[in-house]
């Protein structure tokens, strides 16, 4: 008999951050996963293939038999054991696979061949992934918003670090939403993005009586944010914080600099980390090149290949800090410009971080 039943109760799965046993083959998994999934795979990538054809020329029956032709006594062993692993871990966890169907029924029956009882998640991944998107839009919905807007440097993130309710897009998208923005480790899958989002949204709706999240616009690095979300960030009420460019230029520095460049040389090693660093800034100064005009990219980029210089020799990075306020003023303050005057009529609080924080602490519905 069961110890626990099979679930569809899908919303206190995310909210629990209940362990799940991903059975997909990987490359099912690296298109889109959950963030408590761990990808333990019934069949590899060869093998769903190969039974996946045999089941559109001869059926259901054909291609089970063909499944346990493959799954030889080594192969079986080995999956045992890990998913033995896992459990053990994870006791109150639950396996799935794309529909929980065939794939998710084969594991349980092996498992239980073996002693061990494990439940699945009806309808698999793809009925949670649908979950989650009627979810997200639901939200977008009904869910008080308020959005922090600001001049890049300004402590925005930071800020959001300090408030409960906030839903940090840039911090899930692993990405700081800038042209310089890209951070060691790369994007997570688009699919995975819209999965984390959506519960985070989920989660922090379920503990407060409504949202902050930062003024995005379409793209975080590579991520598309949802287009429902985006519209609703963009029509929900605005604060913006207000940050002196000297503090914008020491913001900037630490986060993009002085924080990453030893991310960098312990990440990949001294020397490739270093070779990464500089291609990262100047590479990226690169990109935006017909935007700076020429004569000021040129004067950009001597600056920055000279800082880098003296950074790798010394430590000091003192020398970012013309060219990073001259980026703050000349090529992002008139871009924030432009997308302010058609933002009008939305703000409803200006401040210092502080007292945006404060703020939003004694106005906990937005209006």
């Amino acid at each position: 008999m069961k110890t626990r039943p099979d679930s569809e109760n899908y919303r206190e799965i995310f909210l629990n951050e209940t362990p799940l046993m991903d059975v997909r083959a990987p490359v099912e998994f690296h298109k889109g996963a959950f963030p408590t999934s761990v990808n333990l795979p019934l069949l590899d990538d060869q093998q769903r293939e190969a039974i996946g054809l045999r089941y559109k020329q001869q059926g259901q029956d054909s291609a089970v038999e063909l499944g346990w032709e493959l799954a030889t006594p080594a192969i079986k062993e080995q999956r045992l054991h890990d998913w033995h692993s896992h459990i053990k871990q994870n006791p109150q966890g639950y396996l799935y696979c794309f529909r929980g169907g065939l794939r998710s029924r084969l594991s349980q029956q092996l498992l239980r061949e073996n002693g061990i009882d494990y439940p699945l998640i009806k309808g698999g991944y793809k009925a949670m992934r649908r979950f989650l998107i009627d979810e997200l839009e639901r939200q977008c919905h009904n869910m008080p918003l308020l959005v922090i807007g600001g001049r890049t440097g300004s402590g925005k993130t930071l800020a959001l670090y300090q408030i409960e309710q906030a839903v940090d897009l840039e911090g899930i998208a692993n990405h700081r939403g800038s042209a310089f923005g890209k951070q060691v480790t790369p994007q997570p899958a688009q699919i995975d993005f819209e999965n984390s989002v959506s519960i985070d949204i989920l989660k922090k709706q379920h503990l407060h009586s409504h949202l902050v999240m930062e003024d995005e616009s379409r793209l975080i690095g590579k991520l598309n944010v949802p287009p429902i979300l985006r519209d609703t960030i963009h029509a929900a009420p605005l604060v913006v914080l207000e940050t002196p460019t000297d503090q914008r230029v020491d913001i900037v520095l630490q986060d993009y600099v002085t924080e990453r460049f030893p991310e960098y040389i312990e990440h990949y090693g001294e020397d490739l980390g270093r070779a990464m660093f500089r291609e990262q800034i100047l590479g990226n100064l690169h990109r935006i090149q017909k935007r700076l005009g020429l004569e000021r990219f040129h004067q950009l980029h001597q600056e920055f290949e000279d800082a880098i210089n003296t950074l790798e020799l010394s430590g000091n990075a003192e020398g970012f800090k013309p060219g990073i306020e001259l980026l703050l003023t000349d090529y992002y303050d008139p871009m924030y410009d432009y997308q302010q005057s058609k933002r009008q009529g939305r703000e409803i609080y200006r401040g210092s971080r502080d007292e945006i924080i404060h703020w939003i602490n004694q106005n906990q519905t937005p209006n």
